[in-house]
């Protein structure tokens, strides 16, 4: 073996795929880390174990790169969120599973919701010029909206509600400690880590079957 060059960078040479993900998931720490800006292709490539070359030969310009990275973020949770095979599922157990796999992702891996927030800073610039964005959601939004349907025809779910409100509803219930955490931690000393966050998850996961559930008729007193 050549002095310096690992297996796993062997590899890297040999497959195209592996190599390709690897920079993506550089390019998604280093921008979520130094956004647009501040982000270094030189960096991307060391973190990756390939050469700054390459990444242009695959990807093209820093923009390019992170525009990429950007994809990439999406198809992740997007693959995360199929495995969880919602239409397998009863219709409240889905959003229950559906609430949980959403906090988990989005702690798991901080660079999510670092590279939505570098995105939402740019005005959405670069999200709108990936042609197949509609189509990586499109899965997710069916799944949720089966869910809804098979909800309602079952008697579970009364409300009536689309799948981009819900999955907005759930979404934002999960993103805001975390993005928020360190200033939530100060002001109002929330003690926000794994196992606050996991119990967070259930009781959103609580007001929204709940919400689900509710017809909106106003109820006696």
């Amino acid at each position: 073996m050549p002095k310096g060059l690992s297996p796993i960078r062997k590899d890297r040479k040999r497959n195209p795929e592996f190599t390709r993900a690897a920079i993506l998931q550089a390019a998604l720490e280093e921008f979520s880390e130094s956004g647009l800006s501040g982000a270094r292709v030189d960096r991307i490539a060391e973190r990756a174990g390939v050469s700054k070359p390459m990444i242009y030969d695959y990807f093209g310009d820093k923009n390019a790169v992170y525009a990429a990275a950007l994809r990439e973020a999406y198809i992740q949770i997007r693959r995360g969120e199929t495995a969880l095979e919602l239409d397998t599922r009863e219709p409240e157990d889905a959003i229950r599973a559906l609430v949980h796999f959403t906090m988990g992702h989005f702690w798991n891996n901080p660079w999510f919701i670092k590279m939505l927030n570098t995105e939402n800073l740019l005005g959405g610039a670069s999200i709108r010029k990936l042609e197949d964005a509609a189509d990586i959601q499109s899965v997710l939004l069916e799944r949720v909206g089966e869910v809804l349907e098979r909800g309602r025809r079952s008697g579970v779910f009364c409300r009536e509600i689309g799948a981009v409100e819900l999955y907005i509803f759930i979404a934002s219930t999960c993103w805001f400690p975390i993005s928020n955490m360190h200033t939530l931690r100060t002001v109002f000393e929330a003690p926000i880590g794994e196992d606050w966050l996991s119990q967070h998850a259930e009781r959103a996961a609580d007001m929204i079957v709940a919400y689900l559930r509710n017809n909106g008729a106003a109820q006696p007193l």
